[in-house]
């Protein structure tokens, strides 16, 4: 089996990291806007999602509906993030490239799948091997106590 070439995956982790910062950097420039009541409530919120404005057209205000102005601004709000989260993953997936990059698989092409001590599942609590015997899912302490009780 040829070995993985880990210089190869290192510089490929690091231009998506930088294609990904530059993407990041871009969405802070970009902007969504939505609006509610037939544009009687409007919002801007950049990529970074952060909301920019928020414009409420005076006859939308009416003291007697209080809830429906809320409701308006919750719909516009709401949709305008909407946007810019989907704006934000459609950045990140060109940013990774086609197929992307796979940290996991690549350690997995050097044979270090288990190195991050079963994160993924199937270890013990908190994703580290179980290991040393006693139940599964239990840390040293907690064996050395049971132990002790089983005496």
């Amino acid at each position: 089996m040829p070995q993985p070439n880990i210089q190869n995956m290192l510089k490929q982790a690091q231009e998506v990291m930088a294609a990904q910062q530059e993407a990041q950097d871009a969405l802070k420039e970009q902007k969504v806007e939505s609006s509610a009541g037939g544009g009687m409530v409007k919002v801007v919120v950049s990529g970074d999602l952060k909301l920019e404005s928020l414009t409420i057209d005076p006859d939308a205000v009416d003291p007697e509906d209080v809830e429906m102005l809320q409701d308006l601004v919750l719909a516009a709000t709401n949709e305008a993030l909407r946007q810019a989260v989907e704006l934000q993953e459609k950045a990140m997936q060109a940013a990774s490239g086609p197929g992307g990059f796979d940290p996991m698989q690549a350690l997995e092409g050097l044979g270090l799948g288990d190195a991050l001590g079963g994160l993924g599942g199937g270890g013990a609590a908190g994703g580290l091997p179980a290991g040393g015997g006693g139940a599964p899912g239990m840390n040293r302490a907690a064996r050395r106590a049971a132990a002790k009780k089983n005496r």
